[in-house]
C-alpha cells in the first residue's frame, strides 16, 4: 500500500507575515506540515522592537479605501486584500487569543500590556498549538525545483541540508539575499530607504533638539511633494510625522537626489494670507508686548525666539515698533523657511525599504506568484511599504493570512 503523501509548506522568514501565514495555513488545513525557517536565533525580531518595544500591532482605520491611502507603494493592490482582512480582523484575531488591545489617541493600536513580548508569546503559542515546526538558525541559500520531482521545491541551506516542500511562502521582509535568489523568477524593484529623518545643519535649529511644532507643513523646492503634521527638531535636523510621511512618499525621488535638496517649512501650518491676518491682529491687540517673548501659531517659545533672532529683529522690539518690511520678513521665515537637507538618518530601529518583488507579478487574491505555481509571497519582500503607525504590520498580517489560507485550500484540493 502506497503511503499517503503529507503536503509540506516551508515558510521562509519567522516574522509577522511568516507567522500569520503559517498559523492561517495550519488552521484551515490541519493535515498540512508547516515549517517556519528563520535564519536568526530568535523569531519575530522586528515585532520585538516595534513601537519602542510596545509593538504597534495595527492602526484603527477600518475602511479599506481610507486604509490604502497610507501606502505609498502597494495601495491599489492592497484594496482587495484589505476587504478580506483589515485592522478590525487583526484586532479580533489577537483578542480571541487572549491579547487585550487598546487604541491610542492617534489611532495606533498596542497591546494593553505595552509590551511587544505579549504579541510574540501569542504568535508562538498559536503556532505550537497547531504543531507548526519552527527552525531557528536556518539560513536559506537557494530556492529551486527538485530535479527528481518538478512539482516540489528544493531549498538549500547554509549547512548543506536540503529541504523539500510542496509550497513555499517567502515572508523574509526586505532581504537583498532573498531577492537575489528570486531574480530568476521575479522582477526585483531596486530597494531604497523609506521612513527616514532629514539631516539639516542650520543655525535656526541649533541646540533646539526636542522641540516640536504641532502642525507644520513641508514642501520640497522644485517638486510637487508636500506634507503636513507635527514636526520635531532633533540634534541632527528634523523628524516627526510630517518628515516621515514625506520620506515615504518621496523615497525614490530623494534617493535619486542623493538626499541633497531644499525644503520649505511653514511653521504656522496656515496659508500666507491667514498667517498675515493673524499677525496683523496680534500687532494691534498687543502693541506694547515684545515680539520675541510672545510666540504665535503654537510655536514653542524657544523656537519662536530663535526665529525672531534669525529675522534680525532687536530683542526688545515691540509689536507696534515693527515696520512693514520687518513684518514681511518675519512672515517669510514663518511660512517659507528654506532649509537645506544634507543626508538622512534611520528612524529609530524601524528600517523600512521601498522596493522588492514587482507587484504586477503577484496575484493579490491569493498572494501566489503569477510566474510560478505554489510560490507565495507576503509582507515587505514585496514592493510594499507604508507610513509609520502600524500600517506595515497590517500589510504583513493581511498578506500572510491570505497566503496561508490559500495554500491550505490548494493542499486540501490536491490531497
Amino acid at each position: 500500500m502506497t503511503p499517503v503523501h503529507q503536503p509540506t509548506v516551508c515558510i521562509i522568514g519567522g516574522g509577522a507575515a511568516g507567522f500569520f501565514g503559517a498559523i492561517a495555513c495550519a488552521e484551515h488545513y490541519p493535515d498540512i506540515k508547516v515549517i517556519i525557517l528563520e535564519q536568526n536565533k530568535t523569531v519575530l525580531n522586528k515585532v520585538k522592537i516595534s513601537g519602542g518595544g510596545r509593538c504597534n500591532v495595527t492602526h484603527a482605520c477600518f475602511d479599506p479605501r481610507e486604509l490604502i491611502t497610507f501606502y505609498p507603494r502597494g495601495s491599489k493592490e492592497l484594496l482587495g486584500p484589505f476587504n478580506k482582512f483589515q485592522p478590525g480582523d487583526t484586532m479580533d484575531w489577537f483578542e480571541k487569543r487572549g491579547v487585550s488591545l487598546k487604541i491610542e489617541e492617534d489611532n495606533r493600536v498596542f497591546p494593553e500590556s505595552d509590551d511587544s513580548q505579549t504579541i510574540i508569546d501569542c504568535l508562538i503559542k498559536a503556532a505550537k498549538s497547531l504543531h507548526i515546526q519552527i527552525w531557528n538558525s536556518t539560513k536559506i541559500t537557494g530556492i529551486g525545483r527538485d530535479d527528481k520531482n518538478n512539482h516540489q521545491w528544493l531549498l538549500r541551506t547554509a549547512t548543506g541540508q536540503p529541504i523539500l516542500a510542496d509550497y513555499i511562502l517567502v515572508a523574509t521582509g526586505s532581504s537583498p539575499m532573498v531577492w537575489e535568489m528570486l531574480e530568476g523568477i521575479h522582477t526585483i524593484i531596486d530597494p531604497v530607504p523609506s521612513l527616514f529623518t532629514f539631516n539639516i545643519q542650520h543655525i535656526l535649529l541649533k541646540d533646539l533638539q526636542g522641540i516640536s511644532v504641532p502642525d507644520a507643513e513641508i514642501r520640497v523646492e522644485g517638486q510637487k511633494l508636500e506634507t503636513s503634521g507635527p514636526l520635531l527638531i532633533t540634534h541632527w535636523g528634523l523628524s516627526g510625522p510630517a518628515v516621515l510621511k514625506m520620506s515615504a512618499w518621496g523615497a525614490r525621488l530623494f534617493h535619486a537626489m542623493n538626499y541633497r535638496f531644499k525644503i520649505q517649512v511653514n511653521w504656522t501650518g496656515l496659508e500666507y494670507h491667514q498667517a498675515a491676518g493673524l499677525l496683523e491682529r496680534h500687532l494691534h491687540s498687543y502693541p506694547k508686548k515684545q515680539v520675541s517673548s510672545t510666540p504665535l501659531f503654537n510655536i514653542p517659545s524657544r523656537l519662536w525666539k530663535r526665529i525672531t533672532e534669525y529675522t534680525k529683529l532687536p530683542e526688545a522690539i515691540t509689536w507696534q515698533q515693527l515696520d512693514p518690511e520687518q513684518v514681511r520678513h518675519l512672515l517669510k521665515i514663518l511660512v517659507f523657511c528654506q532649509l537645506p537637507v544634507n543626508g538622512k538618518s534611520t528612524f529609530k530601529d524601524e528600517f523600512v525599504t521601498a522596493g522588492g518583488i514587482a507587484l504586477e507579478e503577484v496575484d493579490f487574491r491569493t498572494m501566489e506568484s503569477k510566474k510560478t505555481p505554489h510560490l507565495y509571497l507576503a509582507g515587505e519582500v514585496l514592493d510594499i511599504d507604508a507610513l509609520t503607525g502600524g500600517f506595515n504590520f497590517q500589510a504583513a498580517w493581511t498578506t500572510g493570512y491570505l497566503a496561508g489560507r490559500t495554500i491550505a485550500q490548494s493542499a486540501a484540493k490536491r490531497s
